[in-house]
């Protein structure tokens, strides 16, 4: 029961952890500020929208103001290492929380076998003298299978809603990161074309 233990706190802390870290992301979206940097990229006014981005701390802003501070040097590259740390954040920790979905059950049947064992050999040993020492000693070995079945139940929905939060949040990364790159080669052929 305490590996068993150690895995629902680690995943509790995790939990709240990663709770913490999306609620702070929803608070920091902001909408307004990434089209306002988008029209102002689409103008070529790249100091105007870097100004901008300093008015917010929105992931995807940051990520839109390292691709446009690049812009002369390696502008796609810095997109999408900038955008690689931020969804590489999103997935903090989901590895252990994944482990701890299979590590729980597994535990929970590791004991619950070895409480059999111990009960056929307190039967072997004495015979069938008090059946209810035998019964009573399965019935409490079960009780770890249960016990990593329910570690691993309430840490598997977190997990998935944790992940689907990392999916659409990476799509909208996304999303933005194309349209900043589709209005700077817009830009670039507007001024290719005048002169």
């Amino acid at each position: 029961m305490y590996p068993l233990m150690l895995c629902s706190i680690i995943s509790l802390a995790i939990i709240i952890e990663r709770l913490i870290f999306w609620f702070g992301l929803r608070i920091k979206r902001n909408r307004r500020v990434l089209n306002v940097i988008l029209r102002l990229a689409e103008k070529g006014k790249l100091n105007n929208a870097i100004k901008t981005c300093k008015q917010t701390n929105d992931i995807i802003v940051k990520i839109l103001l390292e691709g446009i501070k690049n812009y002369n040097y390696n502008f796609v590259n810095a997109l999408e290492a900038t955008a690689t740390n931020e969804i590489n954040s999103m997935k903090k920790y989901m590895v252990i929380l994944d482990t701890i979905i299979t590590l729980a059950p597994l535990l929970g049947i590791f004991g619950t076998v070895t409480g059999i064992i111990i009960s056929f050999g307190i039967l072997g040993r004495g015979g069938l003298v008090d059946p209810s020492a035998v019964t009573g000693g399965i019935a409490q070995a079960l009780i770890t299978t249960a016990s990593g079945l329910i570690i691993a139940i309430f840490t598997l929905i977190p997990f998935n809603y944790f992940n689907s939060l990392t999916e659409s949040n990476a799509q909208e990364i996304e999303k933005y990161v194309n349209a900043l790159e589709i209005t700077q080669w817009k830009y670039k052929k507007e001024n290719e074309s005048k002169s």
